[in-house]
């Protein structure tokens, strides 16, 4: 009589319970394309989660895995997937809308019940609930935020950033480690060089990261939409950084897998950026390309003939029928007068400067910046970051760095400790007392 290997069966039922129960809820739920994002971030939310998990796990004695063959550090493949999409898809499918206390509950019940299950490929230390309660809370409770936050098309600045969080997970994490793992060759441990070689490392990383989280934010705020192909900005976006380049999101990602892989001290992280590159400006290129030439037809075709995809230009591209932006200074403060000055004479494209006594429509209390794409005011340092981005890609830059959400309130506030606090100006149009 023939025995069934119990590794082999553990590995397959795996497969098999993911395949049957997906399946099932699919034909139950028939998902619409808005679910079908959800699903399949809440499952790209875990990878990095449950890798980063299961590492922990082995270290801290949670649990260890007995296998050969088709690993990934250590873990059985089949089990990695399996698991993040056990903790995303499945329950973003069978609950969509149920409580997420609920929710993790059940996922915590189910993992109860199948961690003994899958021995002996799994082995259970004595703490082994404790890692389960922390994989729930970081891998369940954010990843079906960011399913019902895309299925409602809700909440979008947090479910950006819960894009955003996901995809450098993937990037500078699972990415490498699948290098390095399926290469077998070795990497140098960041943390083991010295402080001022980590110091100046990590201030090289931030500059690719700058323009990939700068195009993040300006799809958020003047698109109305999330990098994610299936989740796009509602509006075509040709300003911020996309004014100097057309992929500075797909730029970022393979100079950081560059500079990662330098970092790592292994080419073949490094040689990912190659195949990131390949990838983007090959088949999703074609494919991004036939999508907004469908949906924004000549504007479309307008800006990708003035911005290059992958070499920024040096001053930024407008339309030839757009119109000017419009920063507003006082001509009564000294201080915002010199800063009027500053951009003429920087020849700052695209941006009028007018006085804010001139607003038509009501009084000011900072130096004000107005768009003509629709999106909203900017006062303040906010309000000369916007308009930094109408000189150069130098300037520009410096622009992007003060417009993130903790730095710009941070040099708003020393700026006002050194004298350039709100004032009120009153518009000429709303009259003298408008102010009182």
């Amino acid at each position: 009589m023939t025995t069934i290997d119990p590794y082999l069966l553990v590995r397959a039922i795996a497969l098999y319970f993911i395949f049957a129960s997906t399946t099932a809820l699919w034909m139950w739920r028939r998902p619409g394309r808005r679910l079908v994002a959800g699903v399949l971030l809440a499952s790209l939310w875990n990878l990095p989660v449950v890798l980063a998990l299961n590492l922990l796990a082995v270290h801290l004695r949670w649990w260890r895995f007995d296998a050969h063959g088709g690993l990934f550090l250590g873990m059985p493949v089949e089990l990695y997937l399996a698991w993040a999409w056990l903790w995303g898809a499945i329950p973003a499918l069978a609950f969509p809308a149920a409580p997420l206390l609920v929710v993790m509950a059940f996922a915590l019940a189910v993992d109860v019940a199948l961690m003994p299950a899958a021995a002996p490929v799994i082995q259970l230390g004595p703490s082994w609930w404790l890692g389960e309660a922390i994989g729930v809370a970081a891998g369940v409770l954010p990843g079906q935020l960011l399913a019902r936050w895309t299925l409602r098309d809700d909440r979008l600045v947090a479910r950006t950033c819960l894009q955003m969080i996901a995809f450098a997970g993937l990037l500078l994490f699972v990415l490498p480690a699948a290098a390095i793992d399926g290469s077998a060759t070795a990497w140098v441990n960041p943390a083991t060089r010295p402080a001022w070689q980590i110091n100046l490392l990590a201030q090289a990383l931030a500059v690719p990261e700058l323009f990939g989280l700068t195009a993040v934010q300006v799809f958020a705020a003047r698109g109305g939409g999330t990098p994610v192909p299936f989740d796009p900005p509602r509006r075509l976006v040709t300003t911020g950084v996309y004014a100097y380049l057309r992929n500075p999101m797909q730029t970022s990602a393979v100079v950081l897998l560059l500079m990662w892989g330098a970092v790592l001290g292994n080419a073949w992280v490094a040689a990912t950026a190659v195949m990131a590159h390949l990838y983007s400006a090959g088949l999703a290129g074609w494919d991004e390309d036939e999508d907004l030439r469908q949906r924004f037809g000549v504007a479309w075709t307008a800006y990708r003939r003035g911005v290059r995809g992958w070499v920024p230009r040096w001053r930024p591209w407008h339309a030839p029928d757009e119109a000017h932006a419009r920063l507003y200074v006082s001509q009564s403060c000294a201080m915002c007068s010199e800063v009027g000055q500053w951009f003429q004479q920087r020849q700052a494209r695209r941006v009028l400067i007018v006085a804010a006594e001139d607003h038509p429509s009501r009084s000011l209390t900072r130096i004000t910046y107005e768009s003509p794409d629709g999106s909203a005011a900017a006062s303040g340092i906010a309000a000369v970051a916007r308009a930094l981005e109408h000189v150069h890609i130098g300037w520009a830059t410096l622009g992007f760095f003060l417009r993130f959400p903790i730095i710009c309130p941070l040099v708003q506030l020393l700026t006002d400790a050194s004298g350039g606090e709100p004032r009120i100006i009153a518009s000429h149009a709303n009259g003298p007392d408008a102010h009182r």
